[in-house]
C-alpha cells in the first residue's frame, strides 16, 4: 500500500517532533522550507525529500511556489499539506485549494490568520471581543475614535503574535500614521485598549471535537515583553478554578464558532479590568516561544506529534486523544546579555527543562502543585532580570 505523502511547509526553523512523528506513523514526509535554511539542523532521517525556495526575510513568491510543488506532484502524490508557521498558512491554504488537497480552505484560514476576519466571525457568533474597526474607510475611522477613547492598539491583519503592533494615544498620532501606512492602511485595524491579564489557550481538535486543552496565564503580556523587554513568563492555570473552567468554556465557544474541523490552536484572550473576557488573537499551529515545551512539560503530551497523528488520521480513521498528566510547569524566557548563559545555577529538582540558544536564557519548572510552580517562577523571574535580561530593538529580535 503506498504511505500517504505529507507536504510539509516551513519558512522558519520549527515543527521536528512533527516530521518525526509522522516518519514514525509511516507516512512519507516532504519538507519545503526557505533557502535561508539550507543549514538548519532538520530531522534529516525523518524527511525523505527537501526542498528550498528563494526567500527574502523567509518571504516566498506564491506563484513560484504553487508551480513547484506542482511540478513535485507530477511525479508524488501529495495527500496533506501542513504549514508549520503562522506565516505557511496561506501559502499551504492556496496550494490545498490549486491540488484540491483535502484540509483547511482559503476562507476558514483567515480566521486564524486574518486577525480582522476572526475578530469579525467571533463578533458574529457572540463571541465579546475588543471594539475595533478596520483602517479602511475615514468615516468609520472617526466614527470608532468618537466612541472609543484611546489608547488604542493598531495592528497589521497579516503578520504572526505582536509584530507590527504599535499603541496609539490619541487621534492626531493615528491620522499620521494612518497617512504613513498609504495603500497599506486597508492591511490594518485599530483596536480599543483593554488593559487586564492575558490568557493562553493550547487545544487539540479533531472532527469538530475540542479533545484536550491546557489553560494558562501569562506574567507580562507578550506585547509588553516584545516592546519594552523584560522577562516572558507564563504557567499553566490552576484546574478547577473559576478562571480555568470559564476560559476552558470561553475557549471551546470560541473554536464551534470559527469552525476548526482538525489540528492544533493556540489562541489568546484577556480578562479585562472590567471583569470580561474578550478573544485576542487564535491560529491553527502549535504556540511558539517554546510554549509546546511547556505543556509537555506539565501533560506529558507532545503538541507537535499530536497534530501529526491527526493529520495523518486526516477524519478518516480514529483519532485516539492522549492522556493529560495533571502536573503544572510554568516557563520562563528571556535575551540574555551573555552568549551561552549559564543556567545550571537554576538547580531546584523541579526544574526539567533548559533552553540553549546563544544570548537566550530559559527553563520550565514542573511540579504537582501550582503554588510550587508559581513561587518559583516568581523567584527566577526576578533572578533572570539581574543576571541574564538584555534587550534588543523590535526589528532586530529573532523570531521564536
Amino acid at each position: 500500500m503506498e504511505p500517504l505523502t505529507i507536504l510539509c511547509v516551513a519558512s522558519y526553523h520549527k515543527g521536528g517532533e512533527f516530521l518525526r512523528e509522522a516518519k514514525r506513523q509511516g507516512a512519507r514526509v516532504l519538507l519545503v522550507t526557505s533557502e535561508s535554511l539550507r543549514g538548519a539542523d532538520w530531522p534529516a532521517d525523518s524527511i525523505d525529500e527537501i526542498f528550498y525556495v528563494p526567500d527574502q526575510q523567509k518571504r516566498w513568491r506564491l506563484d513560484d511556489f504553487i508551480l513547484g510543488a506542482s511540478y513535485l506532484a507530477e511525479r508524488l502524490p501529495i495527500d496533506r499539506i501542513v504549514p508549520l508557521d503562522d506565516f505557511d498558512l496561506e501559502k499551504a491554504s492556496a496550494l490545498r485549494e490549486h491540488l484540491r488537497v483535502p484540509g483547511m480552505g482559503e476562507t476558514t484560514m483567515r480566521y486564524f490568520r486574518d486577525k480582522l476576519a476572526m475578530r469579525m466571525k467571533a463578533q458574529e457568533a457572540g463571541v465579546p471581543v475588543p471594539a475595533f474597526v478596520h483602517v479602511l474607510n475615514d468615516a468609520r475611522i472617526r466614527d470608532f475614535c468618537a466612541r472609543v477613547p484611546p489608547p488604542w492598539v493598531l495592528k497589521p491583519r497579516h503578520e504572526a503574535g505582536t509584530i507590527g503592533i504599535r499603541k496609539i494615544a490619541g487621534a492626531d498620532e493615528l491620522w499620521a500614521v494612518v497617512g504613513a501606512l498609504g495603500d497599506r492602511r486597508s492591511y490594518y485595524l485599530l483596536e480599543q485598549f483593554v488593559p487586564g491579564d492575558v490568557f493562553h489557550v493550547d487545544s487539540i481538535v479533531y472532527e469538530r471535537d475540542l479533545r484536550g486543552a491546557v489553560a494558562s496565564r501569562y506574567g507580562t503580556p507578550p506585547f509588553d515583553v516584545s516592546h519594552s523587554g523584560g522577562v516572558f513568563t507564563t504557567c499553566l492555570l490552576e484546574r478547577g478554578t473559576d478562571q480555568e473552567v470559564t476560559l476552558q468554556v470561553f475557549n471551546r465557544r470560541l473554536l464551534d464558532a470559527l469552525g476548526l474541523v482538525r489540528g492544533v490552536s493556540h489562541s489568546e484572550y484577556i480578562l479585562g479590568e472590567d471583569g470580561t473576557w474578550y478573544f485576542l488573537e487564535t491560529s491553527a499551529r502549535v504556540g511558539g516561544a517554546h510554549i509546546a515545551e511547556l505543556v509537555e512539560a506539565a501533560t506529558g503530551v507532545n503538541l507537535w506529534a499530536e497534530w501529526a497523528k491527526i493529520e495523518i488520521a486526516g477524519g478518516k480513521t480514529p483519532y485516539e486523544t492522549p492522556r493529560f498528566r495533571p502536573d503544572y510547569a510554568g516557563l520562563i524566557v528571556s535575551l540574555a546579555r551573555q552568549e551561552w548563559p549559564d543556567l545550571t545555577v537554576f538547580d531546584a529538582p523541579e526544574v526539567v527543562w533548559r533552553l540553549e540558544k546563544r544570548h537566550h536564557a530559559g527553563i520550565i519548572v514542573r511540579s504537582e502543585r501550582h503554588a510550587r510552580v508559581i513561587e518559583l517562577l516568581d523567584a527566577y523571574a526576578r533572578r533572570f532580570v539581574d543576571e541574564f535580561t538584555a534587550t534588543l530593538p523590535m526589528g532586530d529580535a529573532p523570531a521564536d
